[in-house]
């Protein structure tokens, strides 16, 4: 099971927040502590308070030093230097794990709360195998149409790194409470072949049953608030730590974009209290999904979804971005 310790890329982050709120309590600028301690290079002070590289404990000792932190805090932040530091013990839990997944491994790991939302795809937390194999495929077909290179992962790889973040919703004894709203068209006959479909309606009617799983379907006509639509897929995370940082994940097509800014966070907020109050109930989703399971029957041929090449589809245009990655 993932550990239920933040990360170290999130470790980092609620350093760099302590190291900037310390410095601008000493009322210092970056110029400043750079001259004071020596320090060759003014960018170093920056990508410790950003969160974009390793700390070195005595680095951190200096500039808690300089700042004068009381021994309380020297020794609070000291030890999450130290988990800060420690990426490689931390990716032995996640041996299947690629670059691309880790990013948002990193995210729900330590966490106390995930809301999602989705308008076209099922979140990763909840795909299946063959689910996720198909929103893999299907997006390579798009790459290869228009001449990207081949990419670097084997799409088996891919998968498993995918299902290795799905253990987190049932991580004894501090699972995460968990909900999502779906979109209609993320189970609609569009998103994929019967079959496919049927085993991930299968398996959203398992989930829902978990006590710190919430899971809400947003049928298609639905108005939302006073006819908000919202524009992208986005989750929020609250971690088991409060003086970690609230941050938002935005699904953006080919680029995903992460904040820990308030106003952005309460924004999203807002939606998702209006995305959960327009979709249905966690009990009539419930009901929804097992009707649904019901109409795609067993007679149907199973798919023909392989990890083999693929050949793009004749496109009047091309895409502008997509929502896959999750």
């Amino acid at each position: 099971m993932p550990p239920a310790a933040p990360s170290p890329i999130l470790r980092r982050r609620r350093l760099g927040l302590e190291l900037r709120r310390l410095r601008e309590a000493a009322s210092l600028t970056g110029d400043q502590v750079i001259e004071r301690i020596g320090w060759a290079s003014a960018s170093k002070l920056s990508r410790l308070e950003n969160g974009r590289s390793r700390p070195d404990p005595q680095d951190i000792g200096t500039l808690l030093d300089l700042y004068g932190a009381d021994q309380a805090l020297r020794e609070e932040l000291l030890g999450i230097t130290g988990a800060a530091g420690d990426m490689r013990g931390w990716l032995k839990n996640f041996p299947a794990m690629t670059e691309q997944q880790r990013g948002f491994a990193e995210l729900e790991t330590g966490c106390a709360e995930i809301s999602e939302y989705n308008p076209v795809l099922v979140p990763g937390l909840l795909q299946t195998s063959g689910y996720a194999q198909l929103r893999i495929l299907s997006a390579r077909q798009v790459d290869e149409g228009a001449g990207e290179p081949e990419q670097g992962e084997e799409p088996t790889t891919e998968v498993q790194a995918r299902l290795a973040r799905q253990s987190l919703l049932t991580r004894e004894p501090d699972a995460p409470q968990y909900t999502a709203v779906l979109d209609e068209a993320a189970l609609g006959r569009r998103a994929g072949p019967p079959d496919v479909l049927r085993e991930q309606l299968v398996q959203l009617c398992e989930l829902a049953l978990l006590p710190n799983v919430t899971l809400h379907v947003l049928l298609r006509d639905t108005q939302v608030g006073n006819w908000y639509l919202p524009p992208t897929a986005f989750s929020l995370y609250r971690f088991a730590d409060p003086l970690d940082p609230e941050t938002i994940a935005i699904e953006g097509g080919f680029t995903d974009v992460m904040s820990t800014e308030s106003i952005a966070l309460n924004r999203y907020k807002v939606v998702f209290e209006w995305l959960c109050t327009a979709a249905l109930s966690a009990s009539d989703t419930h009901s929804w999904l097992i009707e649904a399971t019901g109409r795609l029957t067993e007679a149907t041929p199973p798919s023909t979804v392989t990890f083999g090449p693929t050949t793009a589809p004749t496109q009047r245009r091309r895409d502008s971005g997509r929502l896959t990655d999750r």
